[in-house]
């Protein structure tokens, strides 16, 4: 399995990720804090995916010999220091001026893949220069007909993007309250709005399929959440199933992704791998969804809170004390890699904290009104 001896360097600063979390918001103008927090409307579906993942408990096994848990992984079929991926994040580059190439640097650094933003800066090429030794996957927005798709096809393929992965949860942009009521736009929203209304909003499985057919690279299909579409999915080919509710900002009151993983592992029965990510902000969330048919679990505003407060090395801290969490947890469940995980060790359990964002990190005082 993959090894590494990067360090951070952090571990006086931060000792925990609500530390990290809390130095982001210091970091951060409301407006950018705003972005990266918030969800749509409502904001319900972002709450639900909290509230989902604090309504499952464990069934620990004990008396075993856990004194060596490997906590490494294979994802996307080759190893990984955690089965982790570092989702796509669009207008990063507001967090940190480096943007996506931070990013890179501190995936390669611990041996996790990242998947790049079509929205997201230095772009694609100058991503993969920035770190060559990244394992990387390009996920792309539909803004332009299938000429300008096969296009970012191809320059995939030539920088060494190992995978393609279609957002498909956003035929239409959605209303983020938080940022119309400020009257905060990110550069370019309008045109952004319609271009996704005449071209995203087309795009179907016949599109996939033909990209599929002209390109020599592995697709991801990530804003799966139903049987039905996973279903379709894997008869397509789609090498990644990914579940995801775009972290609550597309669709107002969605289920919580963790909560709809086993239909949809129930369907994929095994013919493509999976991926889930919203509102994974613990080792036992990571945990928890492994246990319930996840091969590999995203990760979005968790590593944009290292990024905002410390850069690559503010996201390499919060993947070591991810890793941390992570094995003590198997541990404690009497579990010594991925594999000895079963489903009955995750049960319903009653939450014990109202769902938020950060609902996660209770030692923040989440009354304050900058959260």
């Amino acid at each position: 399995m993959t090894e590494t001896t990067a360090d951070s360097g952090l571990g006086g600063r931060y000792a925990t990720l609500h530390e990290i979390v809390r130095a982001a918001r210091n970091a951060l103008p409301t407006n950018f804090w705003d972005y990266l927090t918030g969800a749509a409307e409502s904001e319900t579906t972002i709450r639900r995916n909290r509230l989902a993942l604090d309504s499952l408990g464990f069934r620990p096994r004990v008396l075993r010999d856990v004194s060596r848990v490997d906590a490494t992984a294979q994802v996307f079929g080759k190893p990984a220091r955690l089965p982790v991926v570092l989702a796509p994040i669009g207008s990063i580059e507001n967090l940190n001026a480096e943007g996506t190439a931070a990013v890179a640097r501190a995936a390669a650094a611990f041996g996790v893949p990242m998947v790049v933003s079509s929205v997201a800066k230095p772009g694609l090429e100058a991503t993969a220069k920035a770190a060559p030794a990244c394992r990387r996957i390009f996920q792309l927005y539909v803004r332009g007909d299938m000429e300008w798709v096969d296009d970012y096809g191809r320059r995939s393929i030539d920088n060494g993007y190992e995978a393609f992965c279609f957002t498909v949860d956003t035929a239409l942009y959605s209303r983020r309250e938080r940022d119309i009521a400020k009257r905060y736009v990110i550069g370019g929203r309008g045109q952004v709005v319609a271009e996704m209304e005449r071209f995203q909003a087309a795009f179907d499985w016949d599109d996939v399929a033909r990209f599929k057919a002209r390109h020599d690279i592995p697709i991801i299909l990530k804003g799966i959440v139903t049987a039905e579409d996973a279903e379709l999915a894997c008869q397509l080919g789609a090498a990644v199933v990914y579940v995801s509710n775009h972290g609550g900002r597309q669709l107002d009151h969605g289920c919580g992704a963790i909560d709809v993983l086993p239909e949809v592992a129930a369907a994929v029965k095994g013919r493509a791998r999976i991926v889930v990510d919203g509102g994974f902000c613990r080792g036992s969330d990571v945990v928890k969804a492994l246990a319930l048919g996840a091969d590999a679990v995203g990760i979005g505003r968790l590593y944009c809170y290292g990024l905002a407060a410390a850069g690559d090395a503010g996201v390499l801290r919060v993947l070591e004390l991810l890793e941390t969490e992570i094995r003590m947890c198997l541990g404690l469940l009497g579990a010594t890699r991925y594999a000895e995980l079963k489903r009955e060790m995750v049960i319903a359990a009653p939450p014990v904290y109202p769902p938020h964002v950060l609902s996660a990190f209770p030692l923040l005082d989440l009354s304050h009104p900058g959260y």
